[in-house]
């Protein structure tokens, strides 16, 4: 499918945001050099909703076109759709451990715990509800943020699920993106940003009457005290768990209002937007905005991901890889990790 080609199934906002070292400085647009692979290098899809790395292996979850695993830093691709086991072939979120790959299909959860040589599909509902736009996991926890049913939590890494809807406390029942920091659970929903502080007891949900920047919220990180919420509307960011937020907009130098995803650690923010990456170093205050006409392989980026040498940004027109001039300053300890980056993945709504 080409770049330029709106799809016709939906188009989740499919978004990672990462963020680096706090104080660590963005290198001017000259410096950063991007590789740009297609279907022409091996993806499945031109399209790319979500990136995730680990060493020399990334992951990239397409649009139509599986999911694409490459062992070899993107010299070489292998893609895993339908035919391989996957619940489709339209993937719209990815996240990995070691061996386990979770993706986010338009027809459940497929989870491989061999690196993709088998897969086993969780179906979380019925009709649209089986679409799965995000996910996330920790230990044998999985979190599986749905079309229309909800979020589906396994404890016990998919042997059961526990559903959580609007009659729990959700603000909508579509689902964007999940993040997890111990009890403590937020998801992106269709009506507002919903939290939980009890491992899904007891809700509250945020919107644009508490100063979100709009209802729609396609991702969500979190860090201590602050919440970090991508919107239809701008970053909404809280820094008092909730109490008060400031939204960020293009008019601040984000690359567009729509803001698809989020990651933050320190002063530093990526955030993966309709206009571009756009990063700052300075806790939203001052904004750099990466395009296709410094090497992106599109203005639309759905997800970024980083690590100790190369920052990865899947957008639609490949995915966009570039090296990190100086390694040193991106790294960070996180959860005992040294060096390094983390991601997040949100999707967004069909077009």
């Amino acid at each position: 499918m080409s770049s330029s080609t709106s799809p016709a199934r939906l188009l989740p906002r499919l978004v990672i945001a990462v963020v680096l070292a706090a104080g660590s400085a963005i290198p001017a647009h000259a410096q950063i050099a991007w590789t740009n692979y297609t279907t022409g290098s091996g993806l499945g899809d031109d399209i790319v909703y979500g990136v995730y790395a680990a060493g020399s292996t990334i992951y990239g979850a397409t649009f139509g076109g599986g999911l694409s695993v490459s062992t070899n830093s993107g010299a070489n691709w292998t893609t895993y759709t339908t035919g391989s086991g996957l619940g489709d072939d339209f993937v719209y979120g990815v996240y990995a451990a070691g061996t386990t790959i979770y993706a986010a299909t338009d027809n459940g959860l497929s989870v491989s715990t061999n690196s993709g040589a088998n897969w086993s599909t969780y179906i979380t509902g019925t009709g649209r509800d089986r679409a799965v736009y995000g996910v996330y996991a920790a230990g044998s926890t999985i979190y599986a943020a749905t079309n229309g049913g909800g979020l589906r939590v396994s404890n016990d890494n998919g042997t059961n699920w526990l559903a959580y809807t609007t009659g729990s406390g959700l603000g909508s029942n579509g689902l964007y993106g999940v993040y997890a920091a111990g009890s403590t659970i937020y998801v992106a929903t269709l009506g507002g940003l919903s939290v939980s502080n009890d491992s899904g007891a007891n809700w509250s949900n945020y919107t644009s009457a508490d100063g979100l920047g709009a209802d729609v919220v396609y991702g969500v990180y979190a860090n201590a005290s602050a919440i970090y919420a991508a919107t239809g509307g701008g970053l909404s960011v809280s820094t008092d768990s909730g109490a008060n937020w400031t939204n960020y907009t293009s008019a601040d130098g984000l690359g567009a209002d729509v803001v698809n995803s989020v990651y933050a650690f320190g002063s530093t923010i990526y955030a993966a937007t309709d206009g571009g990456l756009s990063i700052s170093t300075d806790s939203g205050t001052n904004w750099t905005n990466y395009t296709s006409a410094d090497g992106l392989g599109s203005d639309s980026v759905w997800g970024v991901y980083g690590d100790a040498g190369a920052i990865y940004a899947a957008t639609n027109g490949g995915l966009s890889i570039a090296a990190v001039p100086e390694p040193s300053t991106y790294c960070m300890a996180l959860a005992g990790i040294a060096c390094g980056g983390y991601s997040m993945f949100r999707r967004r709504t069909r077009t």
